[in-house]
């Protein structure tokens, strides 16, 4: 947790904040612990439903539950924050939603215009977007007011 961070400065810090003490790490390790689930939900739906259901249901219901996963996670042990359940969690979607859209859009540029290898590009992309989804969820998802009374710092 970084002392630039207002609405979680002064707040009761959870487990994982007390183990990592920064706000950015705890945010990568629970990004790491979704994307492990990500995979495992996909595969378990694909032996779920068989050959007959196409491939991309099983990701779309993977999504499904890592989403929500993703955003109990970052809200209660990354952000710290209280109230706004449905404003956070459309903000989260919509953060998760442009950072797909950044990755594919930034990684056709390096592999189809810039001719970079595939596999590098797609490694710094992705670093380079979650890098960018801390920021905007911070600032966006879980963004409470100096003054909220619904901020962590309030309980």
């Amino acid at each position: 947790m970084t002392a630039d961070s207002p609405h979680v400065a002064d707040a009761p810090t959870g487990l994982l904040l007390r183990v990592v003490r920064r706000q950015e790490l705890a945010f990568a390790l629970i990004g790491g612990f979704n994307t492990a689930l990500g995979i495992v939900l996909t595969v378990a739906w694909m032996a779920i439903l068989g050959n007959s259901v196409p491939p991309a249901v099983a990701v779309a219901l993977a999504y499904g539950i890592g989403i929500v996963s993703a955003f109990v996670l970052h809200r209660t042990l990354v952000f710290r924050v209280r109230g706004h359940v449905v404003r956070d969690f459309l903000g989260f979607v919509v953060v998760n939603s442009g950072g797909l859209v950044l990755n594919m859009a930034l990684l056709s540029l390096a592999v189809s215009v810039f001719g970079l290898p595939r596999m590098p590009s797609a490694v710094v992309v992705l670093g380079l977007v979650a890098v960018g989804s801390f920021f905007g969820h911070r600032h966006i998802s879980f963004r409470r007011g100096a003054d909220s009374s619904t901020s962590a710092a309030a309980g």
